[in-house]
């Protein structure tokens, strides 16, 4: 008889919960938006409440969060700018809310973890899921565990090249203004060209500047991490043209110089679109849950 697990992902609009083993043995799934701590805490909690308790859950929060098991903050989001959610415990709570072990982590090194498992990723030996949505993130995955350090990977705060005469947007980041999230998120493009990338036409000039933008932060996670496939969601991404033109300016960008097909004729299988769509993230916290329970 196959363990059940617990998926939670906590996301900045919603938070989807589940029941399961996997994408094809789901006992329940629920979404619903992510309002203040208190009460949506209470809403996951009633969730699994209301079924057969799980070995393990798993979370996947927006972020950033302290997921170093030693920390005496383990568990937390902390200095996010979502209202209310500023140093806010999560793991913990649910923890001795639902009595049963939790494992941790940001919402999209759970989505690695489920597209590694189930979706774009599986078998490849490492991989990276980036989503550009509202913001920008990625989580890393290799030998089939997420991958922290001493925090966990922020890559939408990476510095990419930014020519104010060619785009004199000064960023939207409250942080960092022109940073790759503040040139090149869902909320950079509607605050640039004051309309949301939904209603940005296809011909507008906007996709080529993104395409630049994404090409130039990729780059950047292939140098320095050298994942075996990236894979790339979210929001923005769901315009169908921009994914090619991302590919072409990652594959000039390389310009020959990292000498494998994956970064040239064969880019298509390389840089691709998610397998699993929005369920990446409470599926991968599933495969969160099922990592604990097999540590424990």
């Amino acid at each position: 008889m196959k363990k059940i697990y617990g998926g939670v992902e906590t996301g900045g609009t919603w938070c989807v919960c589940a029941l399961g083993s996997g994408p094809d043995h789901l006992l329940a799934y629920e979404q619903f938006p992510t309002t203040s701590p208190p009460e949506t805490l209470e809403r996951i909690a009633s969730f699994f409440a209301a079924h057969p308790a799980p070995t393990a859950i798993g979370i996947g929060s927006f972020g950033p969060v302290d997921a170093e098991p030693s920390s005496p903050t383990w568990g937390h989001v902390t200095t996010t700018p979502k209202p209310g959610w500023r140093r806010t415990a999560v793991a913990t709570v649910l923890r001795d809310r639902i009595g049963v072990p939790v494992a941790f982590d940001t919402d999209v090194n759970a989505a690695a973890l489920g597209e590694h498992r189930w979706g774009a990723g599986r078998g490849v030996e490492s991989l990276c899921y980036l989503t550009v949505g509202t913001g920008i993130g990625a989580g890393l995955v290799i030998g089939g565990r997420p991958l922290r350090g001493l925090v966990h990977p922020e890559v939408g705060h990476l510095r990419i090249p930014h020519d104010p005469r060619q785009d004199p947007f000064r960023g939207s980041c409250p942080v960092h203004g022109d940073c790759w999230e503040g040139l090149a998120s869902g909320t950079a493009l509607g605050e640039r060209w004051e309309m949301s990338p939904a209603e940005l036409p296809g011909e507008h000039r906007a996709w080529r500047l993104e395409a630049e933008y994404l090409a130039l932060g990729i780059l950047s996670i292939v140098c320095v991490a050298s994942p075996h496939r990236v894979i790339v969601g979210g929001g923005v991404m769901e315009r169908p043209a921009l994914l090619p033109m991302v590919r072409r300016g990652l594959r000039e960008l390389v310009a020959g110089y990292l000498d494998t097909p994956l970064l040239g004729d064969r880019i298509d299988s390389y840089l691709v679109a998610p397998g699993l769509g929005d369920r990446a993230g409470v599926l991968g916290a599933i495969a969160l849950a099922e990592l604990e329970a097999r540590a424990a």
